[in-house]
This record gives structure tokens, sequence and C-alpha cells, in this order.
């Protein structure tokens, strides 16, 4: 499943959802990189 987090105040990243952390971010593979950061939810209709 493809995720979106953010890792900076401007900066967001998509990727593999890999797994969550207990602090409520999650880590994503892009490529070849392993990502941290909070996840981003999907816009409600």
């Amino acid at each position: 499943m493809i995720r979106t987090i953010r890792i900076g105040r401007h900066i967001s990243a998509q990727g593999v959802f890999v797994r969550q952390l207990s602090n409520g971010h999650i880590i994503i593979r892009a490529g070849t990189q392993m990502l941290t950061g909070r996840p981003i939810s999907a816009p409600v209709a």
C-alpha cells in the first residue's frame, strides 16, 4: 500500500508502507531508502 508521510514542515514523501512505530510515525520504502515521518491522512470528500 502506498502511503504519504510528512518529513519536515514543507517536505513530504510517498512510498510503500513498511510498519508503524509506537510514537505514531510510520516507515515507508521510497526506492532504496527507508523514511520515517508523520502519516498524512487522505482527504475526506
